[in-house]
């Protein structure tokens, strides 16, 4: 899957908008997500939310560096899809951060979050969801093997 070369600048400059406040973006995100799913919370239980946060800015990070060759970053993907299995995290679950990360990305972009900056946003996501659950599918084929 690749992005066309007006995905990738609407990306990138959409990101440095919302890099410029990670910490709120990513609370903002999380409160979203909770709110979309609670059941999703106790998956967070044990987690210290504030470095999770800063994870999410690295990887969200990480895709948009690599964002015209997202090649570079499968492997990576697949390997956090595999961990995300163990921490309970079912596919289903992936269109519900979806949403939560368009709807918190809506809200810090206000104007800026145009249909083009949407769509971009949507296409990488599904391409990012899609790694991570085809990673998380082929742990779980290992481990009924």
């Amino acid at each position: 899957m690749s992005l066309t070369p007006q995905n990738i600048s609407d990306i990138r400059a959409s990101w440095q908008v919302l890099a410029a406040d990670a910490d709120g973006f990513t609370a903002d995100f999380y409160a979203a997500l909770f709110r979309r799913d609670p059941a999703l919370r106790p998956l967070f239980a044990q987690t210290d939310l504030p470095a999770q946060r800063k994870k999410l800015v690295a990887a969200l990070a990480l895709v948009v560096r690599n964002a015209d060759d997202l090649s570079a970053v499968l492997g990576p993907l697949e390997e956090m899809g595999t961990r995300h299995v163990g921490y309970g995290v079912k596919d289903s679950d992936y269109t519900t951060v979806g949403g939560a990360l368009i709807e918190t990305m809506e809200a810090h972009l206000q104007e800026g979050f145009t249909a083009e900056v949407r769509d971009a946003w949507i296409t990488a996501y599904g391409a990012v969801a899609g790694t991570m659950m085809a990673g998380a599918q082929a742990a779980e084929a290992r481990k009924s093997a």
